[in-house]
């Protein structure tokens, strides 16, 4: 690749580490405040992370609409994330979760807004042979920032919310900056939308079918998702706060690291086999965390997370050869984000299930999964046997 071209993708990717260490600081800081100092409910709890994911999933599609109208608004990606500068700032004011949760949605409207335009142009601007394993790199990038950014937690602590809030404030600008650097590289390769022809490049899968499979999946790992990861793990295994967030980024860690395995595979054998295999991991994911022993909750969090960063670069490849590729992108990451509110919400109200008591513990909010993960193998099966 041209230097140009290859200084735009790094830095794309190291704004996946920026902005995640951002992110990644205020999850676990919001989480413990929402719940030890503002003593909302695991519902309450859940509705903060959730609201998060619900707004992301509508200006992730607004995202991929705009970008068809000019690729010149992809800078406004670039200011929506220096949004969040500002937006985490209100947190250390609020006095009740509701406020909590409306801040919430302001910072996922600004994400999505960011995320998935910068997924589309390193996916864009990446040659097709390597395209799945260079956004591969992208996320696990996030990912060793998500790791970090739990330490930064643990090792803040004493700072107080409002400390930490300030250093997440400080990483999310550089982010905005590092990505606006970015897109002035890469601008002549932005194409949101180019003209269906018969000997243009197609999907590898059916954009439908991978949109189903993202959905479900997405249903199914948003125990993994934002806040109500912290809280559960934290009162399952009664841990504290430091450690909590240590191990649960350590999880995240491995599982980005090993899931460049599964971008090469399928950069070099098959897209179809490896979306089986994600899928299977997925359904099977909770049903191992609802065993209250530290090797089952950890397993099931890091399957969870395995298939989920494994599964998203596959898509993002796959969707980038669609002629409406921007909006494709924005898609997905619409549908797993809707997906992702509606599994949070199911595991928030589940929670009062309680738990199954006999030789193993069993947390009855995770085996509430049990339908949608025998839905997910079902597609797995479907799409194994080439059925479309």
């Amino acid at each position: 690749m041209e230097r140009r071209r290859l200084a735009g993708i790094i830095l794309l990717i190291i704004s996946a580490f920026t902005g995640t260490i951002a992110f990644r600081l205020a999850t676990p800081a919001i989480a413990f405040y929402t719940r030890d100092i503002l003593k909302a409910s695991m519902l309450s709890v859940s509705i903060v992370s959730m609201s998060f994911v619900l707004a992301r999933a509508f200006s992730s599609v607004l995202g991929g609409l705009m970008l068809e109208r000019g690729k010149k608004l992809v800078y406004v990606g670039a200011l929506a994330m220096m949004g969040n500068a500002l937006s985490v700032q209100l947190y250390p004011l609020t006095s009740t979760w509701v406020q909590v949760a409306g801040i919430k949605l302001l910072n996922g409207f600004l994400n999505g807004l960011s995320w998935p335009m910068a997924q589309f142009v390193i996916a864009v601007a990446t040659p097709n042979e390597i395209r799945a394993r260079v956004t591969s790199v992208y996320f696990f990038f996030g990912s060793i920032a998500s790791l970090l950014g739990n330490y930064v937690y643990a090792y803040t602590i004493d700072l107080g919310l409002g400390g930490q809030m300030w250093i997440s404030s400080a990483f999310f600008v550089l982010t905005g900056l590092i990505m606006v650097a970015s897109y002035a590289l890469l601008y002549g390769r932005i194409t949101p939308k180019r003209k269906k022809t018969p000997d243009g490049e197609k999907p590898s899968l059916d954009p439908r079918r991978i949109l189903i499979i993202a959905s479900l999946m997405a249903v199914i790992v948003a125990f993994t998702s934002g806040e109500i990861t912290y809280v559960y793990v934290s009162e399952a295994l009664g841990m504290d706060k430091a450690t909590t967030a240590t191990l649960v980024g350590w999880a995240g860690f491995l599982s980005a690291m090993l899931s460049y395995g599964i971008s090469w595979l399928a950069d070099v054998r098959s897209e179809r086999r490896m979306v089986v295999l994600t899928s299977i991991m997925a359904a099977v994911s909770p049903l191992l965390a609802a065993v209250k022993t530290a090797p089952t909750v950890f397993l099931g969090i890091f399957l969870a997370l395995f298939a989920f960063q494994s599964f998203r670069p596959i898509s993002r490849k796959v969707l980038v050869s669609y002629h409406r590729s921007s909006l494709a992108i924005g898609g997905v990451n619409g549908v797993q984000n809707l997906s992702t509110f509606l599994g949070g919400m199911l595991f928030g109200f589940a929670y009062f299930l309680g738990e199954l008591r006999g030789v193993l513990t069993l947390n009855l909010a995770l085996l509430a999964f049990t339908p949608v993960s025998l839905l997910l193998l079902w597609e797995a099966v479907k799409l194994k046997g080439g059925v479309e």
